[in-house]
């Protein structure tokens, strides 16, 4: 899993958290704990998708632009992480004799495709409201 990812999530609960759905880059990653250049390139990437918008100028920031309700982890898993389970290097070559040199680059990215899938999966049932709400039920306790 990447952290822009992370700050994707983190930064639409905070914003959907806002009564007026807005923030700084500044503010946003203070809340994060990151770098605000950090924040300011995964909101670009939200920003192109359509979950946020920017108004530029004194009060100005980030502004959220979608139902937090109907924005799931899993949209944001494909728009900042899609693939990043899969490894940047596998065991084997395809060209050995061996049985299982020639086929494990093969077989594990079937395991790690399919470990994406679920992953999706369970992402798409959790909203970035549900998030929020979480949050919200824990700060009671």
């Amino acid at each position: 899993m990447n952290s822009e990812f992370i700050i994707a999530v983190h930064s639409l609960v905070l914003l959907a958290h806002r009564a007026d759905g807005m923030a700084s880059s500044e503010e946003i990653a203070a809340n994060v704990c990151t770098h605000p250049a950090r924040v300011r390139k995964v909101l670009g990437c939200l920003r192109k998708l359509g979950y946020v918008s920017t108004r530029e100028g004194s009060g100005g920031g980030y502004r959220l632009t979608c139902d937090p309700m109907e924005v799931t982890l899993a949209d944001v898993y494909r728009a900042m992480s899609a693939g990043s389970l899969t490894p940047n290097w596998c065991s084997g070559d395809p060209q050995m004799d061996c049985m299982v040199g020639s086929n494990m680059q093969d077989v594990m990215n079937s395991v790690f495709c399919g470990a994406e899938k679920q992953l999706e999966g369970y992402f798409s049932d959790i909203t970035i409201g549900g998030m929020l709400r979480n949050i919200a039920q824990r700060q009671q306790v």
